[in-house]
């Protein structure tokens, strides 16, 4: 199931009822792990008889892709899906040109045919291919292992456990005046065993979990209803992320409670349901200049639409442009020193933050992880790359950004996390928010629209707050705002200190054709940007 299909399901419920990911499975199978002497058995064959076909190099994925989805609705479980996909993928250099076969047959044989399959597809493409790919050197690491770092184990945790959580939030909202919810727990672990010709051999267990809701209330006098999703993030964690910890807790202007570390589900459905209530009566935005002070939750998706995505190489370069096009941050501007952004800004890119959806110890090439700066106050100073293109950087090694979706699937340059650093000074929100005169506060991610080189964009968001005065005032509703790239990152005047740094994401980035998806974090700590240019969207009918 793609991101696209994902989101163009009418509900959290229905999308639960795709079957998607692989075959459907008891729930105690998801704790049964692959053997990993008898994994490094088979990703030796493959390496072998990629090489005695021909190849330079070969690297072999075996993948055990593992996903339970609970689903509900009001007082009622919807679904339970469990579901397992298990093969190899084995990618080969032949005559400098890849090529890369998959199969979901785990036998001695299989494999080998596959790997043969490989090296003869490179070998076609080799005839065709006018430039030989140039890969940069990445040492073997020997047997090594690495697992995020959970402590509880979400796929060990009782589905009745997990169907009560939900059915109390779902309770909760209707009596703060919900009038439906949709909740629902998708829970990913993703066992991947990396073998290559450079000598490495990396176990990685990878887990994930995610806790999305949608609360309804409706005027029924005019038939009027307004929505507020939850403010949960997706995060590399596990069942330890639902408890609700103090220490997770983060108090917002309005009142209201945003969660990193943990997520209180139960107190964050209350508030949906009661500012779903405040949206019906809340006065529509007037359309103009505002300073807007932009929370975490909602800055994520403006970071990866407009600074992670277009700093990603290949769209640089004009290989990809699938999903909203390339990028307008050409090679040139880097070598020019283009100010990106305000001297307040800094991003970085870290596939390596705890409790981020990117976290590993390796790539699906075999790169060890890192942490580096793509814009250093302002100034745009490095992109995003993978083995075979570091080179036209001049780099000696690859930035660790190649994944894959699932065994069956190439590896290719995906996003690492990509944040804003926070302040250097102390500055809480509270602090920030007294110097606005004219602003809006949003909170939450919404919709948005992006073009074709994501220099133009637009971005909703879930709740609304008016500032006047350094006060808030009150809700408003029907607010997006409109953007280009760097005349916005060039408007930020301020950016609150780590105490309030938060990550935000999306288990479903989608890329390539055919399309391919992944999770990716995006952190920052609250941020004011200046003289935006506000619209109202509201439609008026007849």
């Amino acid at each position: 199931m793609d991101r696209r299909n994902f989101l163009s399901m009418s509900g959290l419920g229905i999308a639960g009822l795709m079957i998607p990911f692989g075959n459907v499975i008891a729930a105690e199978a998801l704790l049964v792990p692959l053997d990993v002497a008898r994994k490094k058995t088979l990703a030796d064959i493959a390496l072998n008889a990629a090489k005695a076909a021909g190849a330079s190099y070969c690297d072999a994925r075996i993948g055990r892709y593992l996903r339970q989805f609970v689903i509900t609705r009001e007082d009622k479980v919807q679904n339970v899906v469990n579901t397992e996909s298990t093969g190899i993928g084995i990618r080969v250099l032949v005559d400098g040109a890849w090529g890369f076969a998959a199969t979901n047959q785990l036998n001695n044989d299989a494999v080998a045919k596959a790997a043969q399959q490989a090296a003869a597809i490179a070998r076609a493409n080799a005839k065709s291919q006018t430039t030989k790919v140039e890969l940069a050197k990445t040492p073997g690491v020997g047997e090594v292992a690495w697992k995020t770092p959970i402590r509880k184990n979400a796929m060990e945790v009782a589905i009745k456990e997990k169907a009560d959580l939900l059915l109390g939030v779902n309770a909760a909202a209707i009596n703060a005046g919900a009038n439906f919810v949709n909740s629902m727990l998708f829970l990913v672990n993703e066992q991947k065993y990396f073998a290559s010709t450079d000598g490495s051999y990396i176990d990685q267990d990878v887990h994930r979990i995610w806790a999305p809701m949608t609360i309804t209330a409706i005027d029924k006098a005019s038939g009027k209803f307004r929505t507020r999703d939850g403010l949960s993030a997706p995060m590399g964690m596990g069942f330890e992320y639902l408890d609700g910890a103090a220490s997770g807790k983060v108090v917002l202007p309005n009142g209201a409670v945003a969660y990193n570390k943990s997520y209180d589900m139960l107190a964050d459905a209350v508030a949906a349901a009661k500012q779903a209530q405040q949206k019906l009566t809340a006065p529509t935005v007037k359309p103009g200049k505002y300073d807007l002070v932009l929370d975490p939750s909602h800055t994520w998706l403006t970071i990866h639409e407009s600074i992670g995505h277009p700093l990603e190489l290949d769209r640089v370069l004009g290989y990809e442009a699938n999903y909203a096009g390339t990028s307008f941050a050409t090679l040139d501007k880097q070598k020019s020193g283009f100010k990106y952004g305000s001297d307040q800004v800094t991003v970085f890119a870290d596939k390596t933050q705890e409790g981020s959806l990117g976290a590993v110890g390796f790539d699906d090439e075999g790169v060890k992880t890192k942490r580096w700066n793509l814009i250093k106050d302002g100034i745009l100073v490095d992109y995003q790359t993978i083995r075979d293109q570091a080179h036209i950087l001049g780099k000696t090694e690859s930035d660790g950004c190649c994944y894959a979706d699932s065994w069956s699937s190439v590896q290719f340059q995906r996003m690492a996390n990509v944040s804003l650093a926070p302040g250097k000074s102390k500055l809480s929100v509270a602090d920030m928010v007294k110097d606005v005169e004219n602003g809006i506060y949003i909170v939450g991610a919404g919709s948005f629209s992006i073009d074709q080189q994501r220099y133009n964009a637009q971005f909703g968001g879930q709740l609304f707050y008016e500032i006047k005065n350094g006060k808030i005032t009150g809700m408003l509703e029907d607010v997006a705002y409109q953007i280009r790239t760097p005349e916005f990152w060039n408007s930020c005047v301020a950016v609150c200190d780590d105490s309030d740094y938060r990550l935000g994401g999306s288990f479903f980035d989608g890329k390539g054709q055919p399309g391919q998806v992944s999770a990716v974090s995006h952190g920052s700590s609250t941020a004011r940007f200046n003289g935006v240019n506000v619209i109202n969207t509201a439609r008026k009918l007849g």
